[in-house]
């Protein structure tokens, strides 16, 4: 038997498991609760909490983009690491709250909170539109992600429309069946798989390239002096760049729809102990830098088709490695891509629905609206997947354009729990230019002022507005407004 049959055969029966687990964890739920599927009955455990946000944000841009990033841009790969280290902490904080509001006026959505604070349906729609826009470009990130592992472990025998296909097809179902429950349980058995991966392989790759670890960097330090460096002579990046990617990383983590919407998915106490304990989870991104890393010098970017493919690269072209090492590393990078995946593409259903639909249509019934949402599962993978197909941009670059675009919902999220004077004109106002402002200069624009990221300059513009217009629209009405700031403060 030929290596990449090997590898194949690895993948795939990894995808069975993963659709196992999926639906059993579903399996004796509800199937015709609307709290179940949304939120899980909001009584997940730490362990699983733990996973389920870990896996939610640690995905194919980790197991592909982060070395790829680390290759072709050298120490500005290492954002991913100082973003993640500071970016839930926040959440020890409004978790608590947020989920008290959700429990008391039975929210569980970003649209929801935002919607019964402002009184407004325009706002909730343009939450939902927008968390679909930016859902859809993040879920590319991870089906990219799967297909190039495919396509690559196989030696090109799964195309890359197929390889795809066959993992986010696993997604789908155990999502439309189970909810949130299948999703958690599901990133439990992927998270403890792309972990034990991770360091196993970028040790050894590491090892048999440079020896160990210290040597790798003295040579990189010999041959390419400013590539370890930030903003010098020689350097990929800027350092105004390289703060604000980090700035807009870390304000934009707790806003994704997928992640805050876990403040409704558990109890206080709950929440505080995953903040404490998760950035451990976070320790497996080191040997995946490495990975990239160890690779300059020793492969041409002209050998590759995209910097994203520089571990199955090296694992199947420089290194040779057995079949099996194929496989092993090919189920842990799909570990990645679809425990955030199926995080996504249930918070997305989730707010379009309850965002967008449910103002539409007023009077839907909770059975209604939860067909709804299973039915958004499979529409917005479709989307996601014409994306994928059709799209040219690398997993890194689709990643920060889509959390350009949902840090615009941070000054009404916190002017929500902190302010009573903030009113719905103003977010409104500033969710719209910020969101135009960030996609102009990351799709339009050939550079931007300063080196500012895209989303920051959104951000800037949205504060700028939110405050101004908030000035010249008091209403004398807010009853929200008061209950919202006592328990945020």
């Amino acid at each position: 038997m030929s290596q990449w049959q090997i590898a194949m055969i690895m993948m795939i029966g990894y995808l069975v498991v993963a659709l196992f687990i999926g639906i059993m964890a579903g399996r004796k739920q509800d199937k015709e609760s609307l709290e179940e599927f949304t939120v899980a009955g909001g009584n997940l455990g730490l362990f699983v909490m733990w996973f389920l946000m870990g896996g939610a944000v640690f995905s194919a841009f980790s197991f592909l983009g982060a070395p790829g990033w680390a290759f072709s841009r050298g120490a500005p790969a290492l954002y991913i690491i100082t973003y993640t280290a500071f970016a839930i902490l926040p959440w020890y904080i409004i978790g608590p709250k947020i989920g008290k509001i959700g429990r008391k006026h039975n929210i569980y959505t970003v649209s929801g909170f935002l919607q019964k604070r402002y009184t407004s349906r325009v706002l909730a729609m343009l939450i939902g539109i927008i968390t679909l826009l930016a859902s859809i470009q993040y879920l590319a990130t991870q089906m990219k992600g799967m297909a190039y592992i495919f396509n690559i472990m196989t030696e090109g025998r799964i195309p890359f429309w197929l390889g795809a296909l066959l993992s986010y097809g696993i997604v789908v179902v155990y999502v439309a069946t189970g909810g949130l429950r299948a999703a958690a349980w599901s990133d439990v058995f992927q998270g403890i798989l792309m972990i034990v991966i991770s360091w196993t392989v970028g040790l050894t790759i590491v090892n048999q390239l440079h020896e160990s670890v210290p040597k790798m960097f003295a040579n990189l330090t010999e041959t390419n002096p400013g590539f370890l460096q930030i903003g010098a002579e020689g350097s990929t990046m800027s350092a105004m760049a390289y703060t604000t990617t980090i700035l807009v990383s870390t304000i934009g983590f707790l806003m994704w729809p997928h992640l805050f919407s876990k403040s409704y998915a558990t109890k206080a106490r709950t929440i505080k102990k995953t903040v404490l304990v998760y950035p451990v989870f976070a320790l497996f991104l080191i040997p995946l830098l490495f990975v990239g890393f160890s690779a300059v010098n020793v492969i041409d970017s002209s050998q590759i088709g995209s910097p994203d493919e520089i571990l199955p690269f090296l694992i199947t072209t420089v290194l040779s490695l057995p079949g099996w090492v194929y496989g092993l590393v090919g189920a842990g990078a799909l570990a990645a891509a679809m425990s955030t995946a199926d995080a996504i593409t249930h918070s997305a259903s989730l707010e379009f629905t309850d965002g967008f639909v449910r103002n539409i249509k007023r009077d839907l019934s909770s059975k209604k609206t939860l067909l709804i949402m299973r039915i958004g599962v499979f529409v917005i993978g479709g989307l996601a997947y014409f994306i994928t197909v059709f799209g040219g941009q690398g997993l890194i670059a689709l990643l920060l354009g889509a959390y350009g675009s949902i840090v615009q919902f941070a000054p009404g999220v916190y002017a929500a729990l902190y302010s009573k004077r903030v009113t719905a004109p103003a977010v409104i106002t500033g969710l719209i230019a910020g969101t135009v402002v960030n996609y102009y200069y990351q799709l339009v624009a050939e550079s931007q002022p300063l080196d500012i990221n895209p989303g920051i300059l959104g951000l800037i513009c949205n504060v700028f507005l939110v405050v101004i217009i908030s000035t010249f629209t008091q209403v004398k009405e807010m009853p929200m407004a008061e209950e919202y700031r006592k328990i945020g403060s």
